[in-house]
């Protein structure tokens, strides 16, 4: 049998905890992935108000790139 020595116990510990790193860092990068995409359309935004208050876009660029920000 494969696990006879006494390191079978080692490998699968090792296995199993290389599984759960795995797991915890798909779900980590996942989230920061979602929390990245919301922060950024809040600087788009925020860009957005400041070049209209700059008088750089019209009302009409601006609510034509708003509606292009949030959909």
């Amino acid at each position: 049998m494969m696990w006879d020595g006494g390191w079978g116990w080692v490998w699968m510990c090792a296995a199993m905890l290389a599984f759960w790193a795995l797991l915890a860092w798909i779900i980590v990068r996942l989230v920061h992935q979602s929390n990245r995409a919301g922060h950024d359309g809040n600087e788009t935004q925020a860009l957005l108000d400041e070049r209209l208050a700059r008088g750089e876009i019209d009302e009409y660029e601006y609510r034509r790139r708003r509606d292009l920000i949030r959909h």
